[in-house]
């Protein structure tokens, strides 16, 4: 007997044979093999994912012939604290005299928001690596916390509000951490690790979306929850033991392993296990304020309903205690010296993420109220960090550090910055765009067999340009 009320087997294999032979011509007619095979219609309806793809390729022979020929010339970095912070109170003032949007309503931490926070702290981030400022290192350290903090919070939001848990929706997410990193790796011969933040990024996407995906009926309710942060923190615990550590990632060193090119020979894992265990809590907290975000925008709402002098009262004591909490931090932790922070940031790094949090949105014009030349680039912080190795800095070979600036104005030191500041963010921003642009043809988010055919054809052609790469690096070596 059949259980279950399914088909009969005869049955069964006989739409099996159906599916997959209309997969099979479905996979043959898609827009890539006619294209391939020079279909002049196909090409017509696909010029705009054609013109994409060729935008792409070209920039990506900017990134080489920018960072590992002579065509483009370098020189050393130095380091000004006068013009490090000058250029960026010049940026925050052009930015909230010109570009200041008010929002519709006051909301607590609406998108615009976290935008506008990650674009400012890309600034620095970036002025960081340009001047070399080494003085501003736990700041930078702090930054990148904030950045997993918004993976958390972000995620959370997302898939707590939408239950949204398709295979499409996580393969669009892969998509636009990993898409510009992973031809980035293949053209400039890099390791994955050189860009972190996108690894990093992706390992703790991947983990938000299992601990809410795993046993969805527990998202609705407190306890549930809970339960899940609970959990989420044991598993940190474990994971992050070092011996378990390497137990577990050892099998993909050929994946997240790094070996700098000055010190070879050493522990390929260790970039790995560094940058990761130093914000390997901070996505959870992330996590608990997104789900505790409704309390604190109804106590938000109660503080401005209250008559002037209490809600006088209540703002200045919350910024007195603002102050003094900062305070503390600032002796306590944040002046220390660099391996003595590091190896506290793990459990602090939620205190500074918290004050700004209160005191930006501490009342309704502030939360009303946003930059939007400082959004904008927030939008595009995941190209400006992968885009600066290769046309703003130089690293010159494989898997190398950044030491050295790009110069096109040789003994013009700003005028070059302006340069190829302006050339290095328009790169990005065309990134950008042609990541999204390829992400919505190449990975459909509520059409899984669509999805799975293009993986297979995306899979397939990679393989054969590799294939034909390789073969032309043996062929050419051969004749050297």
């Amino acid at each position: 007997m059949n259980g279950g009320g399914g088909a009969p087997p005869k049955q069964q294999a006989a739409v099996d044979q159906v599916t997959y032979q209309n997969m099979w011509s479905s996979g043959l007619g898609c827009g890539f093999f006619k294209c391939v095979f020079l279909n002049a219609e196909e090409i017509q309806v696909q010029r705009l994912t054609l013109r994409t793809v060729v935008e792409f390729g070209t920039l990506l022979v900017w990134f080489f012939l920018a960072d590992r020929t002579t065509v483009i010339g370098e020189g050393p970095k130095s380091y000004n604290r006068d013009q490090f912070v000058f250029l960026f109170l010049i940026l925050t003032m052009v930015a909230a005299g010109c570009s200041t949007t008010v929002l519709k309503v006051p909301a607590l931490l609406p998108r615009q928001q976290t935008e506008e926070w990650k674009g400012m702290m890309q600034v620095l981030f970036l002025l960081y690596h340009y001047f070399e400022a080494k003085e501003m290192y736990n700041a930078i350290r702090v930054f990148i916390a904030a950045y997993v903090w918004m993976t958390g919070f972000g995620n959370f939001s997302y898939y707590y509000k939408t239950s949204d848990f398709s295979i499409g929706r996580f393969a669009q997410m892969m998509w636009r951490l990993n898409f510009l990193v992973l031809f980035s790796c293949i053209v400039m011969g890099d390791s994955y690790m050189l860009y972190y933040i996108c690894p990093m990024h992706t390992i703790f996407t991947v983990m938000v979306y299992a601990a809410l995906a795993l046993a969805p009926a527990l998202n609705k309710s407190t306890a549930g929850v809970l339960f899940k942060f609970v959990t989420c923190i044991a598993l940190v615990l474990l994971l992050w033991e070092k011996r378990v550590f390497y137990a577990t990632w050892t099998p993909f060193t050929w994946l997240v392993g790094y070996s700098d090119p000055h010190k070879p020979g050493g522990d390929a894992l260790y970039e790995w296990y560094f940058r990761t265990s130093l914000d390997r809590y901070i996505w959870i907290y992330g996590m608990v304020c997104a789900f505790v975000q409704p309390h604190a925008a109804a106590a938000l709402k109660y503080v401005d309903s209250m008559t002037v002098v209490r809600r006088y009262i209540a703002r200045c004591a919350l910024v007195a205690a603002c102050f003094a909490a900062g305070h503390a931090w600032f002796v306590q932790v944040y002046c220390l010296p660099k391996l003595e922070y590091n190896a506290v940031h793990p459990y602090t790094s939620w205190i500074p993420i918290t004050l700004f949090l209160i005191l930006r949105n501490l009342t309704p014009s502030l939360r009303l109220h946003h930059m939007r030349l400082y959004g904008w680039l927030g939008c595009i912080t995941l190209e400006t960090y992968i885009s600066q190795f290769h046309v703003w800095l130089r690293t010159g070979y494989s898997n190398g550090q950044p030491k050295l600036l790009m110069v096109l104005l040789p003994g013009y030191p700003l005028l070059n910055f302006a340069l190829v500041t302006a050339g290095y963010v328009l790169v990005s921003h065309r990134l950008f765009e042609i990541t999204n642009t390829l992400k919505n043809v190449a990975v459909p988010h509520s059409h899984n067999s669509k999805l799975a055919r293009n993986l297979l054809v995306m899979a397939g052609a990679g393989g054969a340009l590799f294939v034909g790469v390789a073969a032309a690096a043996y062929l050419a070596a051969a004749v050297v």
